[in-house]
């Protein structure tokens, strides 16, 4: 089949980082349709202003917790057996009413009603040699998730401690062959498992740069689904157009992000590596520096924000030694900066003002 076949090498983007998708059509309706389909996955300690401005939003979680169940469509669809596999296949429709026509559509192509063409390609899915072994390891890899689960529930009720009326995913889990990292819409986030299974998996040399297989691990997934359930709630309005306005909108739920994620490392929600961490702490005034000289800050060109804002081997304004994403990663340590020196400023506050003008202002942020 035409989606099994061996790929040339994928993009892939974070869903922490899903926002660069909906750059590049932030002039278009976000309700063009109801299902949205990111093709591609990519995303020391934080600094003591970060940690300290953070703080004072830490709640019990044991309280009005909200529980996290994980549904299971990838051993489901894994477990089929060729004994009655039609009736089986049949199964899957009852199990997973909601998922399963947006997997059949993004995965499968072709309708979710059309139940002999599903069940000739989940037969076909299965039988796969190239894949037969990356669907093995994906089911070893997430036999148990209950960890997942946990780090789930936990910021879950962070979010829901801080903004009650949020309308929360239910979450999935599918393979793919490689096909798909993520699908989502209103009403769940759906995780291809078999993207993450090892920063050192062989199979994803032939589909995938070198420079985003770090972020290609077990521990990123609970992140990656937290990021992109904040990017559902809160989205960049359409006027703001200038580098500092993407920086500090996606500042913003990073930081709120650690707030939902305290136990994860600033490294890890950022998703850089050790190595990249250490450089922008290293040489973090000279990139702010750089970003000021080169007024590089106001600037409403989309080539010139796209270099600071999207996933690549480095950010191309600054340095070649540099990560990708610089701009995130600035913008994040403006808005801790900005919660340090204004502790009236709530988190449902931060999230509602778009006046990235006076937060910088206010910000005191000096490298």
């Amino acid at each position: 089949m035409i989606y099994f076949h061996k790929r040339r090498k994928m993009q892939v983007l974070k869903l922490r980082f899903a926002p660069f998708v909906w750059f590049y059509n932030k002039r278009k309706s976000m309700k063009k349709t109801n299902l949205f389909v990111l093709v591609m996955i990519v995303f020391p300690l934080l600094f003591s202003s970060c940690s300290k401005s953070t703080k004072r939003f830490k709640i019990d979680t044991s309280e009005k917790r909200v529980e996290v169940k994980i549904k299971r469509f990838d051993k489901a669809m894994m477990t089929l057996v060729d004994k009655d596999f039609k009736q089986n296949v049949a199964k899957l429709y009852v199990d997973f009413p909601k998922f399963l026509p947006a997997y059949t559509a993004e995965i499968l192509d072709t309708a979710a009603m059309d139940t002999v063409a599903v069940s000739n390609l989940f037969k076909s899915f299965l039988a796969d040699k190239t894949f037969a072994p990356v669907n093995k390891k994906s089911m070893e890899t997430f036999a148990d998730v209950t960890d997942i689960e946990k780090s789930l529930s936990d910021a879950y009720t962070y979010i829901m401690h801080y903004f009650p009326n949020a309308k929360l995913p239910e979450i999935y889990f599918f393979v793919s062959g490689l096909n798909r990292s993520v699908i989502m819409n209103d009403d769940f986030i759906a995780i291809g498992t078999d993207f993450y299974l090892g920063s050192d998996y062989k199979a994803y040399k032939d589909f995938t740069y070198k420079y985003l297989m770090y972020n290609m691990r077990r521990e990123c997934v609970a992140a990656d689904i937290v990021s992109a359930t904040l990017f559902r709630m809160f989205a960049l309005s359409n006027d703001k157009d200038r580098l500092l306005d993407h920086m500090l909108f996606r500042g913003k739920v990073m930081y709120l992000l650690s707030v939902c994620m305290p136990q994860e490392k600033a490294e890890d929600l950022m998703a850089y590596d050790p190595v990249h961490w250490k450089w922008c702490n290293q040489y973090e005034k000279n990139i702010w520096a750089a970003m000021i000289d080169q007024k590089d800050l106001f600037s409403t060109d989309n080539i010139l924000i796209k270099k600071y804002m999207n996933d690549a081997p480095f950010t191309a304004p600054i340095s070649q030694e540099s990560p990708g994403r610089l701009g995130t990663w600035i913008g994040w340590q403006i808005v801790s900066s900005y919660m340090k020196n204004n502790p009236q400023v709530g988190l449902r506050d931060l999230m509602k003002d778009d006046n990235y003008q006076k937060m910088l202002e206010n910000s005191g942020y000096k490298p």
